[in-house]
């Protein structure tokens, strides 16, 4: 017999979203035994593929930073190498009634050249800009809100019309809240080490230009849609022999003198004996689960906010839309009081949408900010009408969609502001004193797929380094 399976630790994964699925892909090539438990029907979470008038498309997040090496990392390791898609076209920006061409050389919005944003800003907030130079030191301290630091060096236009619309896209939040250290770390950095924040943008581009991995594109998506990397990872872990169970919610996590209990809504699996778990569910869920066991971090994670919002999916005829200039979409300041706060225009974004859909011209819009929910109150023909109103004052749309299809994310997008890694820190360190238990997920080091992944392996790590397969590990290779 086979003692390796019987002795290997078994390890369940609460979440079965990206970071639940690429800790579980993690675990089960460490040797674990694994169990993931998604409380709904659908695995994935914010990555979601589906159709429109028979085209595919993401009806999620559609794209990851390639820059960072673990999304495309983790996409390569499940079979996906030869779909993976740069983004064609380049955006713009929808501001003072006009689209404009989204301006280079900025780091989320802040620029090394202030002529750079001629057009964007106005000539007196150019010239606020330059006084940047003139201006003493500003303290940053251990954290800052993005906008306040922002603001204070260059003026209110840079963050409302540039900064404002670029971090609302990541996280749809507020940037005078966001935490600097947290959302925009290389900001952070160049504001600690420059008098003048110019300058520190200046010298950050020129050394990420130098980098080795630099050289290929900033962002990548996936033929048929960012919703199949959960689904190919999905099949990696099943494959591996992991076991993954739909609608089944967990009620409570109790420690056990061998490790854990948890138990669950599902029939199949009421109650599984566990030696470690990683809880990759949203932090109020995470929450509830560790109210228990560890009250303090469970308040932390209690306290985590999330903002709300909903993308309304648009196909047209192609015929109709034939005019419309080639971009990728727009973005649009909340200070000019649109409904919508960004446009994507799929069918020239990526190229599999027209291949798979040549008489279509498939778009979107995404409405909902934090604290300006109550867009998203309204019902689905309400949305598609006021992004359709937007649409028509930006690029001149005046043709009827096709199909319409309204994918609403309520509580999905958690938010960073000043003090947020600070937060995280607390929370890990009161995890941390229970044996076998770890985080993960977008509420922690990042929203963005390569940070889940990371923070993802980290957690896999964390718990095999503390579990019985470590311990076995160590006494075959005394043997």
């Amino acid at each position: 017999m086979d003692n390796s399976a019987v002795s290997a630790p078994h390890i369940v994964v609460v979440g079965g979203g990206i970071s639940g699925l690429a800790a579980a892909h993690r675990l089960l090539g460490s040797g674990a035994r694994v169990t993931v438990l998604e409380a709904t029907a659908r695995l994935g979470g914010k990555l979601y593929a589906g159709e429109i008038a028979g085209a595919r498309v993401d009806l999620g997040a559609e794209s990851m930073l390639a820059r960072r090496p673990e999304g495309v990392g983790l996409a390569r390791e499940v079979g996906l190498a030869d779909r993976l898609r740069p983004p064609a076209a380049t955006a713009a920006i929808w501001t003072r009634g006009a689209l404009r061409p989204m301006p280079k050389g900025h780091l989320m919005g802040v620029p090394a050249d202030p002529a750079s944003l001629a057009g964007i800003v106005s000539p007196e907030g150019l010239a606020r800009i330059a006084q940047d130079r003139e201006l003493p030191p500003t303290e940053v301290g251990e954290d800052i809100g993005v906008g306040e630091f922002v603001a204070g060096r260059l003026g209110r236009e840079v963050v409302d019309r540039l900064v404002e619309p670029l971090l609302g896209g990541v996280y749809a939040g507020d940037a005078y809240r966001i935490s600097m250290r947290a959302a925009v770390p290389q900001l952070y950095t160049a504001a600690r080490e420059n008098a003048s924040l110019l300058d520190g943008v200046a010298r950050a581009q020129a050394k990420a230009a130098a980098a080795p991995q630099q050289d290929g594109p900033v962002f990548m998506g996936l033929d048929g849609g960012m919703g199949t990397l959960p689904l190919a990872v999905a099949d990696a872990v099943r494959a591996a022999g992991g076991r993954i169970l739909t609608q089944a919610p967990v009620l409570a996590l109790t420690r056990t003198a061998k490790g854990w209990l948890v138990r669950t809504d599902a029939p199949e699996a009421p109650a599984i004996e566990a030696d470690g778990v990683v809880l990759a569910s949203p932090a109020r869920s995470a929450s509830a689960l560790l109210a228990a066991e560890s009250p303090s971090a469970a308040a932390e994670l209690a306290g985590v906010e999330y903002a709300s919002m909903a993308l309304v999916t648009m196909a047209f005829r192609r015929t109709d839309l034939e005019r419309l200039e080639r971009s990728s979409g727009f973005l649009v300041p909340s200070v000019d009081g649109r409904a919508i706060k960004a446009s994507t225009f799929s069918s020239y974004k990526w190229q599999w949408v027209t291949d798979r859909a040549p008489d279509l011209f498939v778009l979107r819009t995404s409405i909902g900010r934090y604290g300006e929910e109550q867009h998203l109150e309204r019902d689905d023909a309400d949305l598609v009408d006021m992004s359709l109103g937007d649409l028509g004052a930006a690029v001149g749309l005046a043709a009827k969609p096709v199909a319409t299809e309204v994918t609403r994310w309520t509580g999905g997008l958690p938010q960073y502001p000043v003090g947020h890694l600070a937060r995280v820190a607390r929370v890990r360190a009161a995890v941390a004193k229970l044996p076998g238990l770890r985080v993960c997920g977008a509420a922690y080091d990042g929203v963005g797929i390569p940070a889940c992944v990371a923070g993802a392996r980290r957690a896999a790590d964390e718990i095999i380094a503390t579990s019985t397969l470590a311990q076995n590990t160590q006494r075959d290779a005394g043997q």
